[in-house]
């Protein structure tokens, strides 16, 4: 689950971490109310969208006295920001953060996250602050700095200082970076955080440090024991199919290409969508609808699917162990009841009740492509995409 920066700063602010003072407004005269509690100019006035790259798309302004604050907030308020995480669609701007703003000297990274290859929490930094970190680490990997943490111990003061050290933070300063990185460690552990970002952690003219910016991403699996953490989800900042999935059990995520798919188990999954591409084809989604998924969720993960205006073709590849294919065939016949299906139709089945599965979708009159090998079936879906004989 992501939140916006506004919130991300304020989980920091309560474990202690040094932000700029702020508010989050909704309307112009709020943001104008914010900024005068504030009592010093200049204020910056920043979007509240789950995406990265605003200011490029003119969604973080300066103002230098409160008409100008009116002027920005108006002006960002409203709009469909377009970054380049957003898409070419952009996302509806409804929030905008006003807080103070601060001469800057220098910008660094600071992050933490599940270093996957080690299976251990890493916290990275590096010098080149307010770019992207992505960037960093295809061109100049070399000045990302890592610690990795030991789980039994977890961060210590002495990674920390190497870290601070690394970074060329000012001898008087250290104390405070080190406060700052081990803030960030703990925030993400206590939280359940899978990301935790501050890009950039700046130095100011007047020699203080600060996270200019914030971002924190949460483990959806943990958010059971993280009541106020999911209270911040924004829904409105979501994929609807996502957002729909979730909701019936469905593990769902959109994807750019015409081919949708529902398989069940997400190595499987992974693995159809990896034949699609080697046959040329591009998967429109990720959906697992799970081990024990019931006809009614396969009734709704076909509407989700369709709801997709890319989609071209369907490949529907199940392996039935605990998911049983007479289920799957059920479940496809009852969404064929309930709504029309207008794209080819491919259906691999193999596993428990196989032959049961198979025996109902051939005695439908739905006009369902019928394949046993997967990369078969990859290869037919991809042909039905485009259009070409299967």
């Amino acid at each position: 689950m992501n939140i916006h920066e506004y919130q991300a700063k304020s989980i920091l602010r309560s474990h202690g971490m040094m932000v700029p003072p702020g508010e989050v407004a909704e309307t112009p005269d709020e943001a104008v109310q914010i900024a005068r509690n504030l009592k010093q100019f200049p204020v910056v006035i920043k979007a509240q969208i789950h995406a990265g790259g605003r200011g490029k798309g003119g969604g973080i302004l300066l103002a230098q006295d409160l008409d100008q604050v009116r002027s920005a907030a108006d002006r960002i308020l409203g709009m469909q920001l377009i970054t380049h995480q957003t898409g070419p669609e952009g996302k509806l701007v409804r929030k905008v953060l006003v807080e103070a703003a601060f001469e800057i000297e220098r910008e660094f990274y600071l992050g933490v996250a599940l270093d996957r290859a080690s299976s251990r929490i890493v916290v990275m930094a590096s010098a080149e602050g307010g770019v992207e970190i992505e960037e960093v680490a295809a061109q100049t990997p070399e000045k990302i700095l890592r610690e990795t943490v030991d789980p039994a111990i977890g961060l210590q003061a002495f990674q920390a200082r190497k870290l601070a050290y690394g970074l060329g933070i000012p001898n008087e300063l250290i104390r405070d970076a080190v406060r700052m990185i081990l803030t960030l460690y703990e925030t993400f552990v206590t939280c359940d955080c899978s990301l935790a970002e501050i890009n950039p952690l700046v130095l100011t003219k007047n020699n203080q440090l600060l996270a200019l910016d914030a971002k924190l991403n949460f483990d959806d699996n943990a958010l059971s024991r993280q009541k106020q953490i999911a209270g911040m989800r924004d829904v409105a900042e979501e994929d609807p199919r996502e957002l729909e999935a979730s909701e019936n059990g469905l593990s769902y995520v959109s994807l750019d290409g015409n081919i949708g798919c529902m398989v069940n188990g997400a190595g499987l999954a992974m693995a159809t969508m990896d034949l699609i591409k080697l046959h040329g084809g591009e998967p429109a989604n990720f959906l697992d609808v799970g081990g024990g998924a019931s006809a009614e969720q396969v009734t709704k993960a076909f509407h989700i699917i369709l709801a997709d205006p890319k989609i071209q073709a369907i490949l529907v590849n199940i392996f039935g162990g605990i998911m049983k294919c007479d289920v799957i065939a059920a479940g496809i016949l009852e969404a064929a009841g309930q709504t029309r299906i207008p794209v080819p139709l491919v259906v691999r089945l193999e596993g428990t009740n196989v032959e049961l599965g198979r025996k109902l979708l051939a005695e439908s009159d739905l006009d369902i492509i019928a394949v046993e090998g997967l990369a078969e079936a990859a290869q037919k879906a991809v042909d039905a995409a485009r259009g070409g004989p299967v």
